[in-house]
């Protein structure tokens, strides 16, 4: 009876991990397809990250903008 009761709570324990991981996935699946979309939010993140800097922001945007 031991062995069962041992097994079945490893079921239980390996279910809730992989309902917790399947949960987790979707939600990191999610986050990454909702990436910014337009080139001025990837300038922004650029610049947010340290990538570029504000001269380089603000020529890149002008340029996107048409004001060059």
């Amino acid at each position: 009876m031991s062995i069962t009761v041992i097994l079945l709570w490893g079921l239980i324990i390996a279910g809730i991990v992989a309902l917790i991981h399947y949960i987790g996935g979707a939600r990191n699946a999610a986050q990454q397809s909702s990436g910014p979309a337009r080139p001025e939010d990837v300038l922004a993140a650029r610049l947010a990250h340290g990538e570029i800097d504000t001269e380089e922001y603000t020529r890149r945007v002008e340029i996107l903008r048409g004001r060059r």
